[in-house]
């Protein structure tokens, strides 16, 4: 089920952090979330299990017990925390109880049973077993059965978790056989540990406990359990003459109260014993009337006694000391059908299945009968009983065996648990969808979130990022002064005499090549790409955010784009082509312009001047203005002086050639390793 992989996720994000969950489920080969009622297959858990061993470097018992330990605390953060607290009223009870909340939980939510989980794998798929025997020492022997062998460790870390929490004892289990399956059917893994058990109370905690009531109460019962059956039994009849209460140990003052407290007609408050009739007062007919789904069978399985209903199932039960194993097998626990393996597990909850090819015709087109019930040992008359009733979930199932809720006795809460389940099956198929669809949703906004970011890289190419965030957010972006900045423009020599003798998609695929490796330089020098136009592409240093450094920024980045130029060919020549580049430093004008297609635009004498420094540039040339001169002359780059030319619209003008960065290797401009 889901919910036990949900909780190996969540141990694993809780305790070592969602990196190394996404790790192990990728190394595993498993989706990020699982659905708490659907049924994965085992391989999935097994995986899991395996690669946390090798991320986390641990044995796989250490992952297992943690993870047991950790599965306890989750079924009762997910809401079982009552129910399995009422199991028991100690750790023997606690375990003796557990199949039979299988059975419960099998029963009640069919196949969407969520903390069937609780002892790793719920019924439908082959639930482990327990069984449990009280040493004279007060240790325990465990049994433990299961189809999926090496998770035998996972039981030490819940029945641990259980002890510590709801007795408030710590256990020890250990493993003192391990053995292929002898007791019961099948090939199954049984490991018995046994268990022993230290109370733990702090100093306080047992000044105060062993002064309570309850606690006086459970010594008094420990040290009545310590006495033989022979000195008991006469302290009991010494009670009965003497009309008081006498303890078989020393009185003290809340046993001299409680002595006088009594109940009834002179019946202690502190003692129970039950009266029997001298003869039972129920005759035959109503007994098997009135528990229409019961059977009585000797050591030879012969059938002595049957109810009215499982006689008008099963009609072979009306001829008294047939064998009882020719008409129904045992399907929960998978033991042999004897009295002597019935006995051993006679603690347990047994479920009958009637034999198809025993079954009248009528019956054998239909769904089997199954009978869930308890066994009790008759010792004087050496014989068992079957208490059961029909095990059935909802009215699907009960029609389709063609039965009515007649059938069932009125005092049987089989009837209360169809109809329970009938309404609870359709909460949780409400459930399932809800589940689905959230997991659907989450998807959806996993997606929806790729796409935000692709939409977002999208507009933060087209735009400065906090003036693509104010844009999203509806403000109005106001335009801002730069006092200075550099400005860089580039184009291809010879450019039309290209595209006049190339076909347009050569034209389009030299520049793309280009721009490519201009573009990947923007990053490497983190300066700003404001548009290409055709073959020209313009940047600049120091807009949109204002830095010191802005010069030597679209410096080194104009002596990437000479070295980058020669990687790209001319398609008519073949050659690498050649391109000219303008720098100018000064003040801006800087905003976003425009409303269906914004664009962040500069405006200003500088952005002329920085054209006019390309367009009056040599090729393969660097053609610096005065300004840009003077803002790198003291930067550790190599400068020529071009003399004075006529610039136009502006004039003569002095300007200079960039050579090289000094300090700079040629990777370091390029931005390689």
């Amino acid at each position: 089920y889901g919910f036990i992989n949900t909780c190996l996720k969540s141990l694993v994000v809780e305790k070592y952090g969602e990196e190394t969950w996404e790790k192990l489920r990728l190394q595993a080969g498993v989706q990020d979330s699982f659905l708490t009622f659907e049924v994965y297959k085992d391989e999935i858990t097994m995986q899991l299990v395996d690669k946390a061993c090798q991320i986390l470097g641990v044995p796989a018992d250490v992952v297992l017990r943690e993870f047991g330990e950790y599965f306890f605390e989750f079924c009762k953060r997910s809401g079982y925390d009552h129910m399995l607290r009422t199991l028991g009223g100690n750790l023997y009870e606690f375990i003796e109880n557990l199949d039979a909340l299988h059975s419960y939980l099998s029963l009640s939510y069919q196949a969407n049973t969520e903390v069937l989980v609780l002892f790793v794998f719920p019924q439908e798929m082959n639930a482990p077993s327990f069984r449990v025997e009280k040493n004279e020492d007060g240790s325990m022997h465990l049994h433990y059965y299961s189809d999926r062998r090496g998770l035998c460790h996972i039981v030490p870390g819940i029945i641990g978790a259980a002890a510590l929490d709801f007795f408030n004892i710590e256990i020890s289990m250990e493993i003192i056989n391990q053995t292929e399956e002898e007791e019961r059917t099948g090939k199954k893994e049984h490991i018995v540990f046994l268990v022993t058990q230290t109370p733990v109370f702090s100093y306080k905690e047992r000044n105060e406990f062993s002064s309570s009531p309850q606690y006086l109460a459970d010594s008094e019962k420990r040290i009545e359990n310590q006495l033989n059956k022979e000195d008991l039994e006469k302290a009991k009849n010494t009670t009965r003459e003497r009309g008081s209460s006498i303890c078989p140990v020393k009185k003290s003052h809340w046993k001299t109260v409680r002595g006088i407290i009594t109940l009834g007609k002179g019946k202690l408050l502190r003692g129970f014993d039950p009266v029997y009739p001298k003869s039972l007062w129920i005759d035959t007919k109503t007994f098997c009337n009135g528990l229409p789904f019961h059977m009585v069978f000797d050591k030879e399985l012969r059938v002595k006694q049957a109810g009215v209903s499982i006689q008008k199932i099963v009609p072979g039960l009306q001829t008294m000391g047939i064998c009882l194993d020719r008409y129904f097998s045992i399907v929960h626990p998978e033991v042999p059908f004897t009295i002597s393996s019935i006995q051993k597990f006679i603690n347990s909850q047994f479920v009958f299945q009637t034999r198809r090819e025993m079954m009248p015709e009528s019956w054998k087109q239909r769904p089997m009968l199954e009978l869930r019930g308890q066994m009790i040992w008759m010792e004087s008359l050496q014989c068992m009983l079957y208490l059961c009733s029909p095990l059935l979930r909802t009215l699907h199932e009960l029609e389709e065996r063609q039965m009515h809720i007649a059938d069932i006795a009125p005092h049987d809460v089989t009837r209360d648990l169809i109809l329970l389940n009938q309404q609870r099956l359709a909460e949780m198929e409400l459930s399932n969808q809800l589940e689905r669809k959230k997991e659907e949703l989450r998807i959806l906004s996993k997606h929806l979130e790729e796409e935000k970011k692709k939409t977002e890289a999208l507009l933060y190419a087209m735009l400065p990022q906090h003036v693509a965030n104010q844009l999203k957010e509806g403000k109005r972006v106001e335009a801002g002064e730069f006092k200075e900045c550099t400005i860089l423009f580039s184009d291809v020599v010879t450019f039309t005499n290209i595209c006049a003798q190339c076909e347009p998609i050569q034209i389009v695929l030299m520049l793309n090549a280009m721009y490519l490796r201009f573009d990947r330089l923007t990053t490497v020098h983190d300066v700003y790409k404001v548009e290409t136009i055709g073959d020209a592409y313009m940047v600049v240093g120091g807009v949109p955010v204002p830095v010191p450094t802005h010069a030597e920024r679209v410096a080194n980045f104009a002596l990437g784009m000479i070295i980058a130029a020669k990687g790209v060919q001319n398609p008519v020549s073949g050659n690498p082509i050649q391109i000219r580049v303008g720098i100018h430093t000064g003040p801006v004008l800087a905003g976003v312009v425009g409303e269906k297609m914004p664009r962040y635009c500069l405006f200003g004498d500088t952005v002329n001047i920085a054209s006019r420094m390309e367009s009056h540039g040599v090729p393969s040339k660097i053609h610096l203005s005065s300004s840009a001169y003077q803002c790198l002359k003291c930067k550790n780059f190599e400068m020529t002086e071009r003399g004075e030319i006529e610039v136009k619209g502006k004039g003569k003008m002095h300007t200079y050639f960039l050579i090289r960065n000094k300090t700079a290797t040629e990777n370091e401009i390029m931005g390689r390793p």
